[in-house]
């Protein structure tokens, strides 16, 4: 019908099926939206479960392999040093073999390394395995990222985010306590083989419900940045990761350190040269983004500690057990799990500057909070704060991680998941580090052997104070950044 042809104000009939197909159409947008979510945190779940279950077991596969205890550490850093080397090819493969092939097949290669880890029956085998396992699991979390990305509108990506910050929490404290159950209880190949019913699901899913994106692309492979990358993450990790723990002789945590150091900056030089580096610097000129980095990166430091101070605090200094202790610290991941419902409303009213600073401020004085935890407490109280701490934080990563792509053009998402997932990986192993190292320093001043408990509560709020610091750096942006994702109106 045309503006000249008139048409009687009592027959609204004709236009009423357009609201009613756009809301079908919407619904099923949204429904499309939580599904691909659900099968993306639950692949990333898989991957943060895996690299915290095996902590536990070690003791006993270091028995059944005829093998040092002491050397079993490398099982653990050998996987997190793949991650650190393949983290960074993961953009350039799925812009070159679509987000879906790469994101099933890292699910695949994932699931046949978890059961060559099962099958293990040396520390050489298993370590062979971890790297191959790491392979998949590099891959796993950007991609994954970058499929919701690609798929998901901009409006939804706040919930859709959601989804995956709650998996990255709950994982590093379920696994411990979950792993020392498999072992006590029925045999250790288990913590690997309970990967393959999940990964043969997630495979199937992704194959039904989610559609192939891709970015057509034309640069080659950066060959040289990989291994100067690869070499630069590992070496500094590995750093980071001995640091102050008497592993490994002091001259060789520094020279590890000091190469890291060095291949960053020759990665540098080479990134300004380079057309398409694979982990693009220049992403940090957009605001959303390097606030998302900066701000994200020093609130991971310090709650990156939580998984490592919390369990050791609540053993030593508190007297409890292991499987105790666990289902303490498992009431951050229960805070975490409420707080999804929540984020979208708290960001539609406060917008994301506002959030993220007053919110990081609560999450710090949460973590603070536990340096005053005393065996006098009442366990609901420890409950109370735990559960509180869980749903602050939980919120602040998922706005973190909905804001790194705000303002980020399409064809350059694949590079900003893959710097973004590089950083967050090294944060992470900083975290540890950093909790380890406050606890030395506190130990060696107040002349403790031993660490007893004012040693973790000064650790506690040496590592809140890190996180604090990602208050102010949210400032550096405008009230009315991401309002598209946000629906904040100012």
């Amino acid at each position: 019908m045309d503006e000249s042809t008139p048409a009687p104000a009592t027959v609204p009939a004709p236009a009423a099926p357009v609201p009613a197909a756009a809301a079908e159409s919407r619904g099923a947008v949204a429904r499309r939206t939580r599904l691909t979510a659900l099968i993306v945190a639950c692949a990333l779940f898989m991957q943060n479960l895996d690299s915290t279950v095996i902590a536990t077991a070690l003791p006993t596969m270091a028995t059944a392999f005829g093998a040092d205890p002491t050397h079993m550490n490398v099982a653990l850093t050998s996987y997190l040093l793949s991650l650190a080397v393949f983290i960074p090819a993961s953009g350039w493969m799925a812009d070159r073999y679509g987000t879906r092939t790469v994101f099933r097949a890292a699910i695949a290669v994932f699931t046949l390394g978890s059961v060559l880890c099962g099958r293990a029956d040396s520390l050489t085998f298993l370590v062979v395995a971890r790297v191959f396992q790491g392979i998949g699991g590099a891959m796993m979390v950007p991609v994954g990222r970058l499929l919701l990305l690609r798929t998901v509108a901009k409006s939804e990506l706040v919930a859709a985010m959601a989804w995956l910050s709650t998996p990255a929490l709950i994982g590093p404290v379920v696994g411990p306590p979950l792993g020392g159950f498999i072992v006590t209880y029925f045999s250790w190949p288990l913590i690997f083989d309970i990967n393959v019913p999940i990964g043969i699901l997630g495979i199937t899913l992704v194959t039904l419900f989610v559609e192939d994106v891709r970015e057509p692309t034309s640069a080659k492979f950066d060959f040289r940045g990989l291994a100067l990358s690869g070499i630069g993450l590992s070496s500094f990790m590995f750093g980071m990761e001995t640091a102050g723990r008497g592993v490994v002789p002091p001259a060789l945590t520094a020279a590890m350190i000091g190469v890291g150091v060095l291949c960053a900056l020759l990665y540098w030089l080479h990134a300004r040269r380079h057309p398409a580096p694979l982990l693009d610097f220049t992403l940090l000129r957009i605001p959303t983004f390097m606030v998302s980095v900066a701000g994200g990166t020093v609130f991971r430091i310090g709650i990156g500690a939580i998984p490592f101070l919390l369990p050791m605090m609540l053993q030593l200094g508190f007297g409890k057990s292991a499987a105790q202790s666990g289902m303490i610290t498992f009431a951050s991941s229960a805070g975490a799990i409420v707080m999804k419902p929540a984020a979208m409303s708290a960001l539609r009213r406060f917008g994301f500057r506002d959030t993220l600073l007053v919110n990081a401020v609560i999450s710090a004085l949460l973590l603070a909070l536990s340096a005053a935890f005393r065996p006098s407490w009442p366990l609901f109280a420890i409950y109370v704060v735990l559960l509180s701490g869980g749903f602050f934080r939980s919120l602040q990563f998922t706005a973190y991680n909905a804001l790194a792509y705000a303002d980020v053009p399409r064809e350059r998402m694949s590079a900003a998941t893959s710097l973004y997932s590089t950083i967050q990986q090294v944060s992470l192993t900083f975290g540890v580090s950093a909790g380890a190292g406050a606890l030395v320093i506190s130990m060696a001043l107040s002349g403790n052997e031993a660490p007893q408990l004012p040693d973790f509560s000064w650790a506690f709020i040496a590592v809140s104070f890190i996180s604090l610091t990602a208050a102010p750096l949210s400032l550096f942006m405008p009230r009315s950044a991401a309002t598209e994702m946000s629906g904040h109106n100012g």
